[in-house]
């Protein structure tokens, strides 16, 4: 016994304008401060625009995906549909993150033993208006992000690049009061590390999701016990298996052992209502089971 659901969401599309505008102006101005740390000489920019790379990634992730669902429904061969799409690529993004901080590191130790002449003026112009520009797509994202992880993740990106951006108007302002250039290394050290945090955490997250992973703020004995303790007629619950498609896509299977007198259909409803209502578990499987397991039957 048990429930089909289709795996489309509405409210993916619902977002995608949003994600799309913040690609756009991330997207945008991270060639422009590229180019601009390139000419000013400075590597915290060129760091800062490295680190808006991966907020370029996980918007563009994030928009794909919402447009992926809203055009590609489950079909023959995959009947989740396609939301994996999303885990797939930012497991690349993650690990192709780390030669990005390999290169910062490098270029920093460089500029460290033999330090480039800055323009400071250039640096800081520039880094102020990365800052505009990150607030912009704050404001923008900040619309959605509480109805959608998937915007609150890109969110959390857009944060992470205001700091570079204020790293980078630091070291432009000392550099134009002291001339002190070794301080354009040492912030961009510290916007890499960002980075790095960052990727490191993508790709933690990618391939938990992708080994069918329990979702962390989910417990298998606690919805056991929930189960057995609140819905009149359980005996038991096992063979509870938990994981996502995406993070705000979690899913479960599992097995309800019901006493001999119980209504099933009752039992089942009262499941469904309790694991989507205290567990926000909207897409589950259950097997209610009157005569014992027939997975344990010889």
């Amino acid at each position: 016994m048990g429930s089909v659901h289709d795996h489309t969401h509405a409210d993916e599309g619902g977002n995608a304008n949003a994600l799309g505008l913040a690609l756009l102006l991330t997207g945008g101005f991270m060639i422009v401060e590229f180019v601009g740390g390139w000419i000013a000489g400075s590597l915290a920019l060129m760091a800062d625009a490295g680190h808006m790379l991966t907020d370029t990634a996980s918007l563009g992730i994030a928009w794909y995906a919402a447009h992926v669902a809203r055009t590609r429904p489950p079909d023959r061969l995959r009947s989740y549909g396609y939301h994996r799409v999303q885990i797939v690529a930012a497991l690349v993004n993650g690990v192709s993150f780390v030669f990005i901080v390999g290169w910062i590191f490098y270029e920093a130790l460089h500029r460290l033993m033999a330090p480039v002449a800055i323009q400071g003026a250039t640096m800081t112009t520039i880094a102020v208006l990365g800052l505009l520009v990150n607030l912009a797509a704050f404001a923008i994202l900040h619309r959605g992000h509480r109805h959608d992880l998937n915007v609150q993740g890109a969110l959390l990106h857009v944060l992470g690049d205001l700091l570079g951006s204020v790293a980078a108007i630091v070291a432009g302002m000392v550099i134009l009061a002291t001339g002190w250039t070794p301080i354009d290394p040492i912030l961009s050290v510290l916007v890499a590390l960002l980075i790095l945090r960052s990727a490191s955490r993508l790709v933690r997250q990618s391939v938990h999701i992708l080994l069918e992973g329990t979702p962390e703020h989910l417990d298998a004995e606690a919805i056991r016990q929930a189960l057995v303790e609140e819905i009149p007629g359980v005996r038991d619950v096992h063979h509870i298996h938990i994981w996502s498609l995406t993070p705000d896509r979690p899913l479960v299977t599992l097995h309800v052992d019901v006493m001999s007198d119980a209504e099933c259909s009752r039992v089942l409803r009262e499941v469904k209502r309790l694991l989507s209502r205290r567990f926000d578990l909207v897409h589950s499987t259950v097997q209610v089971e009157p005569d014992g397991c027939v997975d344990d039957i010889g």
